[in-house]
């Protein structure tokens, strides 16, 4: 707080709640910058001391794997800024998905998802999961309806993305919560495309939130990292019962590398926002250009779904292009300053094909299912000056 105004969101991410070095209590160091704890073990003051801790009857850390203070310092700011009680960081998005599936369910049990997902996670849904007894039904998130008629007894997770990879449809967060709460199942939603300054689905009636903080949390490139954000009960079980087990977890390096993002976080993605709203205009009138899909646009199908339950349209744009997959390539072959890469949320403006790279795991009655055709274009806008990465776009489209 400053006086009696609360602070705002780019104030908090830069602030946050000050981790000073508590390790020193004699002479504190009072590090501006959170120091990295790079120890796999904590020393204990008596044999008392770390019984007590292992007991967890006293606080404090002993094993990396279950905790470490740069990491805690992690946790504690993204709890914060989604909103939540806790937050565990884990060493990928992947990691996060599964560990969060692995803490609601059990072989026998039941999950509800949307069907457009991050390839990977689609991989693990249909893949890895039936192998531990777990069922998933994919349905279309566009309507919450869906979600309620294919809940089980058994369904002990609903899971979505919103913004979806990478078609960016919305899942109307606050319906689908009201429907998984009478069935008795929480909802997790992937929150990687807006982050939480441009949304936060606890306050929609989420109970848990995953970003992989790789993507914007992160914001440059360099590292790898996926985050749970939920109530304290959940995030201390999915801690020590199921990463206590299973591991996943985030080097204390890299959750220093995302606390350093979150400082930049709010600057970044305004700049990705609006970029991107400039870019997917420039898209819509281009004759070699079929389709644009960013919730920015008035032409989104759920624009106005977009604009109630965000405060931000986010830097992802999907196109499509004339002549199919091969102009597609052909564009993609030809960019210049844009990056020919997966991944996204870096400085860079990043583009790729998702049919045969991120979503290479779904079948092509799948791809087509979703609505991910052959000739879709992704673009992960960057930070560069928005009239050169639009020049960049024309030149390519112009090999066409």
């Amino acid at each position: 707080m400053s006086g009696k105004r609360p602070w705002k969101f780019a104030t908090l991410c830069v602030h946050g709640k000050k981790h000073l070095d508590k390790h020193a209590a004699e002479r504190p160091i009072r590090a501006v910058s959170t120091p990295i704890f790079q120890s796999s073990t904590f020393a204990f003051e008596s044999a008392e001391q770390g019984a007590a801790i292992f007991a967890g009857t006293e606080t404090g850390y002993f094993y990396t794997r279950l905790g470490n203070p740069t990491q805690t310092a992690l946790e504690t700011e993204m709890a914060y800024l989604e909103n939540g009680q806790a937050a565990l960081a884990l060493a990928s998005g992947m990691a996060a998905a599964t560990t969060a599936v692995l803490t609601c369910c059990v072989a026998g049990d039941h999950v509800v998802s949307g069907d457009t997902l991050y390839g990977g996670t689609h991989q693990l849904f249909t893949h890895t999961l039936p192998k531990l007894g777990i069922s998933v039904t994919e349905v279309d998130a566009r309507d919450p309806q869906n979600f309620a008629r294919a809940m089980t007894r058994k369904t002990r997770l609903v899971y979505v993305e919103s913004p979806a990879n990478p078609t960016l449809v919305l899942t109307d967060i606050a319906a689908v919560a009201k429907i998984a709460r009478q069935a008795g199942a929480p909802l997790l939603v992937d929150n990687t495309f807006c982050t939480p300054y441009y949304q936060n689905p606890l306050d929609l009636g989420a109970d848990i939130a995953l970003h992989s903080a790789t993507k914007y949390i992160g914001g440059h490139g360099d590292t790898v990292a996926g985050i749970l954000v939920g109530s304290t009960e959940w995030i201390q079980k999915a801690r020590f019962e199921t990463v206590r087990d299973v591991g996943g977890i985030i080097s204390p390096f890299n959750a220093w590398l995302l606390l350093r993002g979150l400082k930049t976080l709010p600057v970044r993605m305004d700049r990705h926002s609006e970029n991107a709203l400039e870019i997917a205009n420039f898209l819509s009138y281009h004759p070699k250009v079929t389709d644009v899909i960013y919730p920015g646009l008035r032409t989104h199908s759920q624009h106005d779904l977009a604009r109630r339950q965000q405060r931000g349209f986010g830097g992802m744009i999907s196109f499509l292009v004339k002549g199919g997959r091969e102009a597609g390539r052909v564009v993609m072959n030809n960019v210049e300053l844009c990056t020919l890469a997966v991944s996204l949320g870096d400085v860079d403006t990043l583009i790729e094909h998702p049919a045969t790279m991120t979503h290479s795991t779904y079948s092509e009655a799948e791809l087509k299912k979703v609505g991910i055709d052959p000739a879709m274009v992704r673009l992960s806008v960057g930070l560069e000056d928005v009239d050169d990465i639009i020049a960049d776009l024309r030149q390519a489209l112009a090999r066409i």
